[in-house]
């Protein structure tokens, strides 16, 4: 599918393997989403420039992300995807900067994109310049990124309080209910691991950018593409920072179930210690010699029960008065 994107924000759809018309002069963003063969080389023919593949935009090699041939600039990176549905994801998405338009190819449908497309309208983008086009993309993908990282911290903070908070302290929690934390807490860590993935494909991007003549010679892009460089650095280093408080949440939390653990296998020794003087006691007067003294004593039967009882406080007196329990 093949949306051009005119001046003002205007949108129609290119008709699959249609004419090969030249674009108007204010098609200022193409927007290829999962393009068959046959789009790819129906743009090739209206733009005279090779499209990357598929294959192409999954290749990790720099030198392969970032490059220029002839008039054409050739750039991908990561974004962000999937983060509203519990389970984030990357996919590339390739630009390519030709004829003064901004090129977009990707495979799957990053919510920047659509939140791009709906600004597009009240941005003053004229014809011919689509590495502000870039630039104003870049950044509203950042400020996604933000969003995102800000919706991690929140949910960081509100694990950490039903793990650490007020009101837990001494209270026993079951097996489930940790298990579930470590869960949110991958679940967390994934985010913000993909998130930094795709921050560092943006640095590179936007650091290629603006090496850029185009972009020198632009002054309004050249600021934009300043403060989306800074804007990426600032949320590198904040990423950096929530990682390494989900790393301390979750090793924190590992910590608390093998206390429970531990608890568990306490309570057990206690129990064992606290029963043994009375198991003494009755395998004694269970076995059944002949000669026993209190065998045919009239109160064997009682002091046995007493002894029992006894031995079994005097356990627990001396297991508190060592703290164990």
């Amino acid at each position: 599918m093949i949306h051009l994107y005119r001046v003002g924000g205007v949108k129609t759809a290119l008709p699959s393997g249609g004419t090969a018309e030249p674009l108007g002069e204010d098609v200022i963003w193409i927007d290829m989403l999962d393009p068959t063969e046959a789009d790819m080389q129906h743009m090739e023919t209206l733009l005279g420039v090779m499209l990357p593949t598929r294959e192409t935009l999954k290749n990790i090699e720099p030198s392969s992300r970032y490059y220029t041939e002839g008039n054409a600039v050739y750039m991908t990176a990561s974004i962000v995807m999937n983060v509203d549905f519990g389970l984030a994801q990357l996919t590339d998405v390739g630009f390519i900067l030709a004829e003064g338009r901004l090129v977009t190819i990707r495979h799957a449908e990053p919510k920047p994109f659509f939140l791009f497309a709906a600004d597009l309208k009240r941005l003053d983008i004229g014809p011919g310049q689509g590495a502000r086009v870039l630039a104003h993309l870049l950044d509203t993908i950042v400020d996604r990124t933000a969003e995102i990282l800000e919706l991690a911290v929140a949910k960081i903070d509100n694990i950490s309080i039903a793990v650490f908070g007020e009101g837990v302290r001494g209270r026993r929690r079951p097996p489930a209910e940790l298990e579930e934390r470590l869960i949110e807490i991958s679940t967390y860590h994934r985010l913000v691991s993909k998130t930094r993935d795709s921050l560092i494909t943006l640095a590179r991007l936007s650091t290629y950018v603006q090496a850029l003549g185009r972009v020198r010679d632009d002054k309004p892009t050249k600021d934009l593409c300043r403060i989306v460089a800074h804007d990426i650095q600032s949320l590198s280093e904040h990423a950096s920072f929530v990682s390494s408080n989900i790393s301390f949440l979750l090793d924190s939390s590992l910590g608390l179930v093998n206390l429970e653990q531990n608890n568990i296998m306490k309570l057990f020794s206690v129990v064992s210690v606290v029963f043994a003087p009375p198991m003494l006691i009755a395998g004694i007067y269970g076995m059944n010699f002949d000669r026993m003294p209190e065998l045919h004593w009239a109160y064997g039967y009682p002091a046995a029960i007493v002894g029992m009882l006894m031995t079994g406080v005097l356990a627990i007196y001396w297991l508190r008065s060592r703290g164990w329990f």
